[in-house]
């Protein structure tokens, strides 16, 4: 098995960061519309709180599964095959590293 260049490896690790936030960020945004609902009067106290507590138990520890590894490569797919990440935006080299994953 061929060693993977540090850069690769940093660049892997930046990615992976920056998909973390953008899966937690659109996954908040749909918790966000739950608020919106209680605030106006549309659900009550009670299920906004068993809501919250799903996104927690379902959403948030499945986004967080994925991100937390020490072989990030997958995660970085994925966020490429879901659209979380633009192929455009990846550098050529860690996309070429990466590219049998995202199939």
């Amino acid at each position: 098995m061929q060693e993977v260049p540090k850069r690769i490896k940093r660049q892997v690790r930046e990615w992976a960061g920056i998909a973390h936030d953008r899966d937690l960020r659109r996954a908040l945004g749909e918790l966000r519309g739950q608020f919106d609902l209680w605030e106006r009067g549309e659900i009550d106290a009670f299920e906004l709180n068993e809501r919250v507590h799903r996104f927690h138990e379902d959403t948030s520890r499945e986004i967080w599964k994925r991100y937390a590894t020490t072989h990030l490569e997958p995660a970085v797919a994925s966020a490429v095959a879901t659209g979380v990440l633009h192929r455009a935006e990846l550098p050529s080299e860690l996309l070429q590293h990466i590219s049998a994953l995202i199939e």
